[in-house]
């Protein structure tokens, strides 16, 4: 599975920002549109907890992947605002359920010692096969000049091919505790909440306006804008899996710290920055990053009553992208006036996660969930 969703989501990823320019003539506030839409799936995952009524986890993630990879086939035969948005919630619907039952099982498979190294080597998995993607598609895209439908279509058809594999190669695999079906809200894990809502916030403005700032901005082309992710993906390839230890040894507080400072950082030098090689620099930096968020996944898996992980899973997922939802359009129309004002916004994201992270324990159980505010007892 975690080779299966960056054939499709990583082609999308690096070819949307050149494709919707050059083919469907987008400003800020089309990608602002396209991105806010985009999060809407997630906004919903709540309703992950209702369909696993009907379908085991395992298959419902299987079938995720399937409509992910159909969305990004599609997506090069609708090169209108229209057609974008209709292909991109399509594609999105599958991504955001499988990313809910992704952590849902892998919290459950994985014991609270192995997690954090084995969340590492999940994204190591994704990282190595996204390398192999951008190499394919700079190939494609520079020498050979392949056309974006065809590239689209391929890389959705190989992650549906692999969906149907997936669902015929392999056996059901059970977890230790039988879950809930039932929406899970509670009051003890409103820290992990906060925190995922301003993670949900300040990612959006990493994945919808620092790629585009790029493109917009220092007029990066597809295939300089694929040696950026083969750069990033590179680093998590080769540190994923160390980092995922290092949180095991550190401790999700310290990790999160190191984590919301250099953001901080990165989004008040993104504001004022104007070379093209300094921003390139800075979106490598603000990546490198992002696998020190492992520590809120594990932070939850601590605190948490095992029998809670999959419907808290698609509620944390829902809260996540309560901003998504909003930020990307409004935000748009704030790009349309001032970049900068834009990643300042993020600044201030990044320093209310890093004031929140200061709250999680030395050892985070349940019973002990925070350092001040409602704890169980």
């Amino acid at each position: 599975m975690s080779i299966a969703m960056p054939i499709a989501f990583s082609t999308w990823t690096v070819l949307l920002n050149n494709f919707v320019v050059e083919r469907a003539s987008f400003t800020g506030v089309e990608i602002g549109i396209l991105q806010s839409l985009r999060e809407v799936p997630g906004f919903l995952a709540f309703t992950t907890v209702f369909v696993l009524l009907i379908l085991k986890e395992q298959t419902f993630a299987v079938i995720a992947l399937a409509l992910l990879g159909a969305g990004v086939a599609l997506a090069g035969f609708f090169p209108t605002a229209i057609g974008l948005y209709l292909t991109t919630v399509l594609m999105s619907t599958g991504f955001h359920y499988f990313e809910v039952l992704k952590q849902s099982l892998a919290l459950q498979w994985y014991s609270k010692e192995e997690a954090p190294q084995a969340f590492g080597k999940l994204i190591s998995v994704g990282a190595v096969t996204s390398l192999a993607v951008y190499a394919i598609l700079w190939v494609m895209l520079a020498p050979l000049g392949i056309d974006y439908v065809w590239l689209f279509l391929l890389a959705g058809g190989i992650c549906c091919a692999l969906a149907v594999f997936m669902r015929i190669g392999f056996p059901e695999f059970g977890g230790e505790h039988k879950q809930k079906q039932t929406l899970v809200l509670k009051k003890r894990y409103w820290l992990f909440y906060a925190l995922q809502f301003f993670s949900g916030a300040r990612r959006q403005i990493f994945m919808v306006f620092a790629a585009f700032l790029m493109v917009e901005k220092f007029g990066y082309s597809a295939a300089q804008v694929t040696t950026l992710f083969l750069i990033n993906y590179v680093f998590n390839w080769l540190f994923a899996e160390r980092i995922g230890g290092l949180i095991g040894r550190i401790g999700e507080r310290k990790a999160l710290t190191i984590e919301y400072t250099g953001l901080i950082v990165v989004f008040t030098a993104y504001a004022f920055v104007e070379n093209p090689y300094v921003g390139a620099a800075l979106y490598v930096i603000d990546h490198m990053f992002f696998a020190l968020a492992i520590a809120i996944k594990t932070y939850f898996q601590k605190i948490a009553s095992p029998e809670d992980i999959a419907s808290t899973a698609g509620v944390s997922f829902t809260i996540n992208h309560i901003a998504a939802v909003v930020i990307p359009a409004a935000l748009g129309l704030v790009w349309v006036v001032s970049h900068s004002a834009v990643f300042l916004v993020g600044t201030g994201f990044a320093i209310c996660s890093l004031l929140l992270s200061q709250n999680i324990p030395a050892r985070p159980v349940e019973g002990n969930e925070v350092v001040w505010g409602y704890v169980s007892r």
